[in-house]
Parts: structure tokens; sequence; C-alpha cells
């Protein structure tokens, strides 16, 4: 009996020494360290470990050092790629991962030198080439930060907190000073907020640093329209709007003479937009009480638009002003009872039409409107 169980757990012992060892170690960790060409690490990037053998698939992420580490990974030869945001950035072919620990470092610089020796590329070639996507990359990361900026100076605008919005671009212009877009959006900001104070001297210093950015942003772009090999009219329509807002501000802080001056620079640089400025500028000179020259002004407005109807409207109001009285009769200039009657000819129920109608009758004329298939409207009595 001794004997028989003897027997039994030497077989036994024989057995398991025959078995295979089913713990034993049969897959490889991998780890790295990603570096752009800046030599700084690459922040949620995806490394991805693609079996040359089977096919599969490993995907990594890198951490905030740029540093990426797995267990597990099946020994053989992969395909590594290095990619960010769908783009790939760099890639190892033919790498074999043992049954030990394995480091696949990407370092873009040296990935770029490696590649640009066997095209034949200088190093001073290469240099100029790093140096050219060291500043696209640092124009894409400047660019986001200035569109969140003015993303949020736009929320605040729209809710009618200005100062925030003043605050929001004034940091955008400490990040980039060049942008003619931010002066102008903060000229804006400070015109628009100077309507809300109620203490006239902050209203006065507003109103002055508005004019202030809107000459930045004028300076700016007319330095890039000159410096343009080619010309691009929306850029002068852009340059003619900033004149534009600058001569509101003007006009706003009393300085009419700067106001004209903006206002003929808007319509020299953007013709097809002329007749709205030189409304403008008729209102400006309006309500400053410079009657012939406010006339002049919409004389311009309708040369520029034949079809401007408030443009007529208001020089009517303007030779209204001009008006004598013979008698107990009111006899206005020459012109006036046509520049209201077309003002009624193309806008016969506009927010106008009945105090063009009003005027008419206290200068003794007809309404003589034509619109339609050229009928004339009856004389009011």
């Amino acid at each position: 009996m001794k004997h028989r169980v003897v027997t039994l757990i030497f077989a036994a012992l024989l057995a398991a020494t025959c078995m295979p060892i089913v713990l034993a170690q049969s897959t490889g960790s991998v780890k790295g360290t990603c570096k752009d060409v800046d030599g700084k690490p690459i922040t949620g990037a995806v490394v991805e470990f693609l079996s040359q053998d089977n096919g599969r698939k490993y995907t990594l992420k890198t951490n905030n050092k740029g540093e990426y580490f797995s267990l597990g990974i099946e020994p053989g030869k992969y395909t590594v790629t290095l990619s960010k945001d769908g783009k790939q950035l760099d890639s190892v072919k033919g790498f074999p991962v043992q049954l030990d620990e394995n480091t696949v470092d990407f370092d873009l610089k040296k990935s770029q030198a490696q590649a640009a020796q066997q095209q034949g590329i200088s190093p001073d070639q290469l240099k100029k080439m790093q140096e050219q996507q060291e500043k696209q990359a640092k124009e894409v990361t400047t660019v986001k930060a200035l569109n969140e900026k003015l993303a949020l100076a736009n929320q605040a605008s729209q809710s009618g907190d200005f100062d925030t919005a003043i605050a929001q671009l004034t940091e955008a212009t400490q990040i980039d000073a060049n942008r003619d877009l931010l002066w102008f959006k903060l000229g804006d900001a400070y015109r628009s907020s100077a309507a809300k104070q109620a203490d006239p001297q902050e209203k006065s210093k507003r109103l002055d640093s508005a004019v202030t950015d809107y000459q930045k942003a004028v300076d700016l772009k007319q330095k890039a329209v000159d410096a343009a090999s080619t010309k691009n009219p929306q850029d002068t329509q852009t340059l003619a709007a900033y004149y534009n807002n600058m001569a509101e501000a003007n006009a706003r802080a009393g300085k009419t003479d700067d106001a004209i001056k903006a206002y003929n620079q808007a319509a020299t640089l953007n013709p097809t937009g002329a007749a709205q400025y030189y409304f403008n500028m008729g209102a400006v000179l309006t309500n400053t009480g410079k009657v012939d020259d406010a006339i002049t002004a919409f004389d311009k407005a309708i040369a520029a638009d034949p079809n401007k109807a408030e443009a007529y409207y208001w020089k009517g109001v303007n030779m209204i002003g001009k008006a004598t009285l013979k008698g107990d009769k009111m006899v206005a200039p020459d012109g006036t009872a046509e520049a209201f009657n077309k003002y009624l000819e193309l806008q016969p129920s506009g927010q106008f039409a009945e105090p063009a109608k009003q005027m008419l009758a206290s200068i003794g004329a007809t309404v003589e409107t034509q619109f339609g298939k050229g009928k004339k409207a009856p004389a009011k009595k």
C-alpha cells in the first residue's frame, strides 16, 4: 500500500514537471516620449501600433508630458505611427516588439533632419522649413486664442455689457497688437459704451478712445493694402467701413470737421458704398446746422445712388430751412418741392411720407409723385 502511494506521488510530480508554464510571459510592453520640433512634449497625441503579421492594432495616447505606455503588446513587427488631430506626424516601420520592455520615442526635429538628409535638403534649408512650421504653429495657437476673445466680446456686446467687451478686446490686442480687426472691434465697443455714460467727461473719454482705436485699425489695414502684391476690393471696402465708424465717433464727440474728412475717405475708397457715406455726412451736417454743406452732401449721395429716397427727403428738409417769407407765404428755394416729390415717388408709404406731404403743403406745392404705371397722385387740398 505504501509503495503504491509513493508511486502515485512520484507520477504526479513527474506530470507536473512536464506541464507547460501557463503563467509565463507572452507579451511585451511599450513606452516612449513624443516631442515636437521645438522639443516640447506632444500632448493628447495618438500612438498606434499596427501589427505587420496579423493586422492587430493597439491605440495609445500621450499624457501631459508627451509620454505613453502600455502592457500586453503581442510580440512581432509593427508599424508605429504618431498622430494628432487626425494628422499623421511621424511613423516607424518594422519595429520589433519583444517580450521585454520596448521603447519607441518620437522626436520630430530629428525625424525632419533625417528625412531632409535623405532628400538632399541642406541644413540651412531645413532650418528655414522648421522656422516656417514654427511660425505656422504659433499662428494657429494665436488665432485660436484671439477667436475665443472675439467670441466673448461679441457675446458681451450683444447683451449690452460693453465694459466686458472692452476688457476682452484689450486682452486680445495684448496678445497680438497687429490685427486691424481687433482695434476696429475695440473702437466699436468704446463708441457703443459712450452712449451709456451719464458723466459727460467719461463719455468724451470713451469716444476719444474709439477714435484712437479706429485710427490704429486704419493704419494697420492701410499698411496691409499697400504691401499686397495684388489688390483685393474687399480690403478697401473694409478700410472704408473703418473710416465710416471713425467718422461717427468723431461726430458724436463734436469733431465735425474730422468726421467729414473720414466720411470723404470712406466714399473715395469704396465708391459702391459712397451713397451711404455721403448720406451719413449729410446727417451730421444737418444736426450741426450746416445747411448748405448738408444739401451738398445729400446731392452727392443722390448722385451715387439716384434711388436713395431718404437723401431726397433730408435734402428737402434742409432746403425748407432756407425758405423765406413773402407776406404770409413761405417761399422755398428752387428744387425743394422736387426733392420731396421724388422721395414720395420712391417711398409713397415710407416713414417720411406724411412729413413730406405736410412740408409740400407748407410751401403751397402739390404732391406730384409718380409710381406704379405713371399715374399722378391727386394733389392734397
